[in-house]
Formats: structure tokens, C-alpha cells, sequence
């Protein structure tokens, strides 16, 4: 009987209203999948998790730095450090009288409560936090131990506080980087998304310090390689993690702070003419020497620190004590200037006095911050104390690049308008030649001046630097480039290899046993005590190969010789044959190698299949590819 519909318009409406709710439900699944944001809404959140405990971060170790120097260096010694117009003081200052006996009494102290701290509790916080980070992104699949950001931000904020010369990259960079290792791992995610996190990490805690969250995102995918290459699965996480952390970060600033550059507001040069091109490819050159100068004198110290017979935690305490002797001799040779005593903590104060447009430091002052500035990061963080090398980086080329522009602009005032200007791009180009991260340095240093109009001169000596300190490095673990990076090992084994064929490989003409099928077992055994060959083709009568066996199968029958003359090749043959063709790439080759281990593979005529052209090798398949591999990185393969 058929079914009477009572309401036939309300049954349209509502069928028409489910066929439309279903519509609607398939477009925005459509959309989702257009979108992707499944994996984008996964890595907002990551990131801004990571951007937001960054940002905690970096309030929480000024706050600490600069307790300490306000008790210690500032309470004990009398000395408070000359800071940047940018720069915000948590708390208030002391006008004491300066001490250098207990200045010098100040930095071995912290040198001492900083060396026991981390070769107490976290050995790998010592040095410069950076390249902790970079050997875990390489080496140990982005684990960074929970405990290295604590112990690291103490330590730092202890050696920073007591005049020790160092950066605040490298602390901030172990804890928003640290932050992101023990979030993947909380969240059992892959190796791939926890150095991802990692580098973001880092980024973020270096945009949010120094308050140039482009260059924080730029610096983290960067700094990883000594090449001129980039992260690039790191930049999106980067950038969001920094502009959160750099938020976060200056909502604990005065209105008036917020948005002020480090350097402040009031550094505008431009360059007069493409002339002055010349005179910043020469102060290029200089920078690049003295580059290699730092690296090798940071090195060397931590060579020597290294072999000194006394235990590993006092050997940070000499090292302050030694720059704080250092630092008080360049003072005393300089009639009492207190600008001298940037060789100790960050120095940024005479950066900022070098960049004024009314400056006055003289280029004596300027050489001897430059290369006491060496000397006194060496001696504190080589030595195992805790700090970073991106701020005493900053210090050294920008004295140097003043110290030039103040001799150019002498000679040359027509070419050389604004000294003050090759202050700025002096600590660009620097640190791009000592680090090998040209890019985001010029836009760090950018951000941090307010001065984007330097760009032009910034690229130009920024890219020198990179070329002339190729060979050398501030950063040891920096991976060559991402070829030879542990973390991207295997990415591009199929990029070689999908370039090679069979053809390239095999060696035609080659002698090939091939066995009759129906030649017995007996004959097969006495054959193989007559060649070397481990695999043999069967063939018919046709010459066409319709099966195969190797030397391994034939052993199974060896102890029952009663079968000897009765078995044949047809019988211990397999009809499965794992083959390749001349036309085959050799990434198919290794993977039929490997589908079933196999150490020969018959390379069969592509237009006639049966028709044995040769065998092809795994041992010769993989050192073909390694030479390959060789070449292309010795630049001789496209």
C-alpha cells in the first residue's frame, strides 16, 4: 500500500532545508580543506604559546638582569652601566661612589656564583646559548633539557648583572627555545615539529629582547647554516612566535617605551652619494679582519681556559675577574671616562653615544672599546660563563664602523657626510660576517636604530662581510648548509637521485651467467664453485629470462643430494623478479634494493621485457650516488 504524505509542502520544506544544511556542511568542509586550517590553527597556537612564554621570558630575565646589577654592580661598586635611550629600568638607581677594587670584587663573585650554577646543575648552559640551540636543532632532534633555560637565564642574568661582558640573545634564546623542545615532547610530536618549535622559540626570544620581531622570525631560520640559506618551514612558526613575544614583552613597558627603538628615534642619516659605496666596501674589509680577529681570540681563550689546572667552576670567576681588570686599565688610560667601561656588561651605552649627531668619542676610545671588547668577552664567556655574543658583537662593529667614519669623513667630507651612520651599518656588517646571517641582521639592526633608510649602504657591507669570513664562524655548530644538516638527513637523497638513471649506472656488456631452466641441481652446485656471481637469471629456450635465483637458495639443497639430479633450475628459480629497466631512476632502484634485499638487480630492455641487458649493482648504485653527492657539494653539479 502506498504511503500518503498528510503535509507534502512541509515535507518539501524540509527536505529542501536538509539538502541545503548538507550543501553548506560539504562547502565549508571544502573550505577548511582549501584552507588547511587544521594545520594552521595547530601552529597559531604553537607558536603563540611559545611567542607568550618567550615574551614572560625576556620581562622576567631584565627584570632579573637588572636586579642584580642594581644590588651588585650598581650598590657595591658604585658603577652603573651607561644604557641606550631605549632601554627601561625596572628599578631605580643609587648615585654611589665608584669602586674598582670592589668592581673587580663584584665580577669574580658572579663569575664564581655563575660557574657553580651551571656546571652544577647544567653544564651545557655555559658559553653562548645560541649555538646550544643550533647543536640541538642539528644533533639531538631540537631536545633541549627542561632545566637549561632556568639555570641558563639565572646564570646570565648573575654574569650580565656583575659587569660580566656578554648578550642577552643567547639566555632568551635557551628559554623560548626550550619552552618549544618541552612543549613538543609533552605533546609526542615529531622530531620535524619540535625543531620547528625550537628555532621558533629562539626567535621569539630574540625579537621580544630586542624589540625587532622581523628580525627575530628572519634570525631563527638563518643562524642555523653557515651558507647563505634559510629554514624556511621555520619562518611562519617564527614570525608568529615573535610578534607575540615582542607584544607580550612590551605591555611591560611605559607607553612612551613601547614602540621606541633600542637606540631611539632620532637616527636618521642617508648616504649623500653612490661614491660613498667605496668608503663602506673599505670599512668592510676592515670589519671582516677584525671579525676573524674575534672568532679566533674567543677561541683560542676558550682553548687556554680549557687547560688550566684548576676546577671547571672557578674558571668563569678568573675569566670576569680578568676582564674586569682589563676594563679597568682601558679606563684608567683614558683619564677616567666612563664610556671606556663598555668593555664590560653590554656596552650598549657607547653605541648609543658613538650614533648621537652631536658625537664626541674620539677614535682612540672607539679602538680600544672595539678591541677591549674582544679581549673582555673572551675572558668572561669562553671561560664558561654564561652569556651571549650577539651584544658585544653589536659593540665591536659599531666602534669600529664610528672609528671609520669618523677617519673618512675627516679625509673626505664632501663623500662622508654622516659619520654617525657607519656606526649603524658597521654592527650590521659585523656581525653578518662573524654569525654568517647577513639578512636578518640588517633588519635587526634596522629595528633596533629606527633607521631604515641605511639600508642601501647596510646591504652592501653586510654582503661583503659574509663573503670574506666564509671560512669563519662565531657559531660552531652551524651545519654547512641544509644538505649536510643530520636534520635533514635523507630530504635529499631523492633530489640526487631521481636526477641519475639506471643507464648512468650498470655496465652494459658485462658477463651475466644465465642458466638454462632445465639445467639440474647438480650442475647448478658445480657452477657455483666455479664463479663468483651470487645471482643467476634463468632463461628459456628463447633467451628470456623467466626467472631467478641466487647462490643463497641453492644452499638449502646442498645436504640432500639425492634430489641432486632430479631438481632443476625451474624448481629453486623464484618467478617474482624484482628488475629495472635503462630508463629507471636510481631512486626506484634503491627502493626495489631494499623492498626485498637485494645486492643485484637484471636490468631488463624496456621495449622488450624478458631481454636481459645486464645486472646492476647496490654497491656500485651508492657510490655512484656518493660521488653525485660529492660533486654537487663542491659546486660541480648544478
Amino acid at each position: 500500500m502506498p504511503i500518503r504524505l498528510s503535509h507534502p509542502r512541509i515535507f518539501t520544506r524540509t527536505t529542501l532545508s536538509v539538502i541545503l544544511s548538507m550543501e553548506f556542511v560539504r562547502r565549508f568542509d571544502n573550505l577548511l580543506k582549501a584552507f588547511d586550517l587544521k594545520s594552521t590553527g595547530k601552529w597559531f597556537f604553537l607558536s603563540g604559546l611559545i611567542g607568550i612564554v618567550a615574551g614572560l621570558g625576556a620581562i622576567a630575565f631584565q627584570f632579573l638582569s637588572q636586579l642584580v646589577l642594581s644590588l651588585a654592580l650598581n650598590g657595591v661598586a658604585g658603577y652603573m652601566p651607561l644604557e641606550p635611550v631605549g632601554e627601561y629600568s625596572f628599578l631605580p638607581h643609587s648615585h654611589t661612589v665608584f669602586s674598582p677594587w670592589h668592581l673587580l670584587l663584584v665580577m669574580a663573585g658572579g663569575g664564581l656564583v655563575s660557574g657553580w650554577l651551571v656546571f652544577k646543575f647544567a653544564p651545557e648552559a655555559a658559553g653562548h646559548g645560541t649555538d646550544g640551540v643550533i647543536e640541538a636543532f642539528h644533533e639531538k632532534r631540537g631536545v633541549i633539557r627542561t632545566r637549561v633555560p632556568f639555570i641558563k637565564t639565572i646564570a646570565s642574568a648573575v654574569t650580565l648583572g656583575t659587569g660580566g661582558s656578554g648578550g642577552r640573545e643567547g639566555p632568551i634564546a635557551q628559554i623560548g627555545a626550550g619552552f618549544g623542545s618541552y612543549l613538543a615532547t609533552r605533546l609526542q610530536l615529531s622530531d620535524r615539529d619540535r625543531r620547528i618549535m625550537v628555532a621558533a622559540g629562539m626567535g621569539a626570544g630574540v625579537g621580544a629582547i630586542f624589540r625587532a620581531p622581523l628580525a627575530g622570525a628572519l634570525f631563527a631560520g638563518e643562524i642555523l647554516y653557515k651558507d647563505a640559506e634559510i629554514e624556511s618551514d621555520v619562518i611562519v612558526p617564527a614570525a608568529i612566535s615573535s610578534i607575540i613575544g615582542y607584544s607580550v614583552y612590551s605591555l611591560s613597558l611605559p607607553p612612551d617605551f613601547r614602540f621606541t627603538p633600542l637606540f631611539g628615534k632620532e637616527l636618521q642619516f642617508e648616504v649623500g652619494s653612490t661614491l660613498e659605496l667605496i668608503p663602506y666596501a673599505l670599512l668592510a674589509i676592515i670589519l671582516s679582519f677584525v671579525a676573524v680577529l674575534y672568532i679566533k681570540v674567543f677561541y683560542g681563550a676558550h682553548a687556554i681556559f680549557d687547560r688550566l689546572p684548576i676546577p671547571i667552576m672557578l674558571r668563569p670567576a678568573l675569566g670576569a675577574l680578568l676582564a674586569g681588570l682589563i676594563g679597568l686599565g682601558i679606563f684608567y688610560g683614558f683619564d677616567g671616562d666612563v664610556r671606556a667601561l663598555a668593555v664590560l656588561s653590554t656596552g650598549y651605552g657607547a653605541i648609543q653615544h658613538a650614533v648621537a649627531p652631536q658625537a664626541t668619542m674620539a677614535i682612540p676610545l672607539l679602538l680600544a672599546i672595539a678591541f677591549g671588547k674582544i679581549v673582555t668577552t673572551s675572558c668572561t664567556i669562553s671561560s664558561g660563563g654564561s652569556g651571549g655574543v650577539f651584544g658585544p658583537s653589536m659593540v665591536i662593529g659599531g666602534s669600529i664602523g664610528s672609528a671609520v667614519g669618523q677617519f673618512f669623513h675627516e679625509y673626505s667630507p664632501d663623500i662622508v657626510h654622516h659619520p654617525q651612520a657607519y656606526t649603524i651599518v658597521g654592527m650590521a656588517g659585523f656581525f653578518a660576517g662573524a654569525a654568517h646571517a647577513p639578512i636578518s641582521t640588517i633588519i635587526m639592526v634596522s629595528e633596533m636604530t629606527g633607521n631604515y633608510q641605511l639600508l642601501l649602504p647596510a646591504m652592501w657591507v653586510s654582503t661583503l662581510c659574509f663573503l670574506f669570513c666564509r671560512r669563519w664562524t662565531l657559531y660552531q655548530k652551524q651545519a654547512p648548509s641544509r644538505m649536510e644538516s643530520p636534520a635533514h638527513r635523507g630530504d635529499f637523497i631523492v633530489d640526487v637521485l631521481e636526477g641519475i638513471h639506471v643507464s648512468d649506472v650498470f655496465v652494459p656488456g658485462r658477463p651475466v651467467t644465465c642458466v638454462p631452466e632445465s639445467m639440474t641441481l647438480d650442475q647448478i652446485v658445480h657452477l657455483l664453485a666455479e664463479t663468483h656471481e651470487s645471482y643467476f637469471p634463468v632463461v628459456n629456450k628463447q633467451d628470456r629470462v623467466v626467472g631467478i635465483f641466487s647462490a643463497r637458495d641453492v644452499r638449502t639443497y646442498l645436504y640432500d643430494e639425492t634430489i641432486w639430479n632430479l631438481a632443476i633450475a625451474e624448481d629453486i628459480m623464484t618467478t617474482k623478479i624484482v628488475s629495472v629497466n635503462p630508463n629507471d631512476d636510481l631512486n626506484t632502484a634503491l627502493q626495489r634494493f631494499t623492498s626485498v634485499n637485494l645486492d643485484e638487480l637484471p636490468v631488463f630492455d624496456a621495449d622488450e621485457p624478458g631481454k636481459l641487458l645486464g645486472m646492476l649493482r647496490r654497491k656500485e648504485t651508492i657510490a655512484f650516488y656518493n660521488r653525485q653527492l660529492l660533486r654537487r657539494k663542491q659546486g660541480e653539479v648544478a
